[in-house]
């Protein structure tokens, strides 16, 4: 029979964890292509990534965070998808100096609900009661002027 008292059993857990997440950190960088890939190709890999995944992969791990905030170039494409809806705001942030990843941020949404509103998807509403939350943000005059022309159109 092992005796042992609560301080040495402390020991021995602090010792597994600290053997543990040794391992953990070896498993982890040996399948970290960013260590290994030329910053070039890294990127490529992680210009093909939806908006979405984007994000998730720069809270994946410090390394990956610092390469995708500090590279604009990964938010340019899909900013490019919103500048076809919301063309007048992308040229405003990008005259007053913002990066590709804030213009995408300040625009995203209202691109998605500009899109929705042009396309007619809320054409059959007749109150503001029927109007779903998250179908609504903040636009300009211009903005409106254009989702009631396209309604007048239809």
């Amino acid at each position: 029979m092992q005796r042992s008292c609560k301080r040495n059993k402390q020991i021995a857990i602090r010792e597994d964890k600290t053997i543990f997440s040794t391992g953990q950190k070896k498993l982890q960088n040996r399948y970290d292509f960013a260590q290994f890939l030329p910053r070039e190709l890294t990127l490529k890999i992680f210009s093909e990534l939806d908006i979405r995944s984007l994000a998730n992969a720069a809270i994946t791990c410090k390394a990956w965070n610092d390469l995708i905030e500090t590279s604009d170039s990964l938010w340019y494409n899909h900013c490019l998808t919103i500048l076809a809806v919301c063309k007048r705001e992308v040229q405003w942030d990008r005259a007053h100096g913002l990066s590709w990843k804030v213009t995408l941020m300040r625009n995203y949404k209202k691109s998605n609900i500009k899109r929705a509103w042009l396309d007619g998807q809320y054409s059959h509403i007749h109150s503001a009661a029927e109007l779903l939350h998250n179908s609504m943000c903040e636009m300009d005059a211009d903005a409106w002027g254009e989702i009631l022309e396209a309604e007048l159109e239809r």
